[in-house]
């Protein structure tokens, strides 16, 4: 019952992420200034190779940072996005052997950057 649970709230996370990171993040993105790990993080949340409990962990990350209200309003000039960059910085650091290449690639391609040359 447990697991059932947790994957209910997994799938819960995992919708709302996929229906509200890019308007987010399209309205936002001038004022993020961790834009390319959030996009890799969003890669690698839906990345159905990524392991759950690393998955679970990185949509509770992009839901905070989706959700209109959270401990400093984003609207905030300067401090608006600090905690979910501190936030997202944590969970980044526990799970980045996840965020792969593959992820970082389709972020930059995402956000219409140039690929980092390739050793």
């Amino acid at each position: 019952m447990g697991r059932e649970m947790s994957m209910d709230t997994l799938s819960e996370r995992e919708q709302k992420v996929r229906r509200d990171f890019w308007t987010k993040l399209k309205r936002v993105a001038g004022n993020v200034p961790f834009v390319e790990d959030l996009v890799a993080a969003y890669y690698c949340a839906m990345d159905p190779a990524t392991p759950m409990r690393v998955r679970g962990m990185l949509l509770a990350a992009l839901a905070y940072f989706i959700m209109p209200v959270d401990l400093i309003p984003d609207i905030v000039a300067g401090l608006g996005f600090a905690d979910d960059m501190a936030l997202l910085t944590a969970v980044v650091g526990l799970v980045s052997s996840s965020i792969t290449p593959v992820h970082r690639a389709a972020a930059a391609r995402a956000l219409d950057k140039e690929l980092p040359a390739q050793s």
